[in-house]
């Protein structure tokens, strides 16, 4: 069975889009169809519909597709091992990161990583982190920096790496910030701002609320930390952000007996081969941290 086309069907999958799934794989929709046309006969079964601009994946394609990811993890993970053998760190490394982390903490990392080994080739993608984590569970990145999950996750092995404290912010004139000592209910008389609700970060600020049986009036939600701080910048609600962003432009609200934090790291698949450029990164990361800590 062709490798090429393998990915092919996997990438329109994941899509729902031929024209994507040849940006993806750089190739043209011509190319994209040719090699699913190609898979379809020798599987001998019709793999999606196609109805009009949508195109979904029939009933033999669905049972196709997790065997798909197994085959082409089992030969990228081969392929992973033999070329460890000549311990070199080279190669192509497919990084997935969230954009704060990719912000906010990754800079020096890359800059000694990329000095250190020039011979790889970095493919770096800007995900949210739950994005992240099923790229990571399917085999399209080796690793993912991101926020963890609250909860275990199972078939994924979690490392943290930083700890980010976060705390209640609004903007310099709002009625909160003049208060000098608040308890949860009074956050929640005014309108906030949160990351997303299926976020690992609004789990842990709404568990927080849920413990003292409160809700907090949300008004909008978006999944980056940097609109988040200029909305709350503005005066138009009041939120959660790491006290590393914290400035001139909003100001701490002080919540006594509150504790809130979330803990940034890496995840892998522990039942795959890392590549030596995989493993160099993490030790990288993890020089990195201690001179932070140090």
């Amino acid at each position: 069975m062709d490798l090429a086309n393998l990915q092919t069907f996997i990438a329109i999958a994941e899509h729902g889009s031929f024209s994507l799934a040849g940006e993806t794989l750089h190739i043209t929709q011509p190319a994209v169809s040719k090699r699913l046309a190609a898979l379809e006969e020798q599987l001998g079964a019709r793999l999606f519909d196609r109805l009009g601009r949508e195109t979904r994946l029939t009933q033999a394609g669905e049972a196709l597709l997790p065997r798909a990811y197994r085959i082409v993890n089992e030969l990228e993970d081969s392929k992973r091992v033999l070329q460890n053998l000549e311990r070199t760190v080279s190669g192509r490394l497919r990084l997935a990161t969230s954009h704060h982390i990719g912000l906010h903490r990754l800079p020096p990392v890359l800059r000694h990583y990329t000095r250190a080994f020039p011979e790889v080739v970095l493919d770096i993608r800007f995900l949210d982190s739950e994005v992240a984590y099923n790229d990571v569970v399917h085999g399209r990145c080796e690793l993912a920096l991101i926020t963890l999950s609250p909860q275990e996750m199972s078939s994924i092995l979690s490392v943290p790496v930083w700890h980010d404290e976060l705390v209640f912010v609004a903007a310099p004139e709002h009625p909160l910030s003049r208060q000098k000592s608040m308890q949860l209910q009074d956050l929640c008389n005014w309108p906030a701002v949160f990351p997303g609700s299926q976020t690992f970060t609004s789990r842990i600020i709404l568990e927080l609320f849920s413990q003292a049986a409160l809700t907090p009036n949300i008004h909008m939600h978006t999944n980056y930390l940097e609109t988040i701080k200029m909305m709350v910048s503005i005066g138009l609600a009041w939120s959660v952000l790491p006290r590393s962003m914290v400035d001139h432009e909003v100001v701490e609200l002080q919540v006594p007996g509150v504790k809130l934090g979330r803990d940034l790291g890496y995840i892998l698949h522990p039942e795959r081969t890392l590549s030596n450029a995989a493993q160099a990164f993490i030790n990288t990361l993890g020089n990195a941290a201690s001179a932070g800590k140090s």
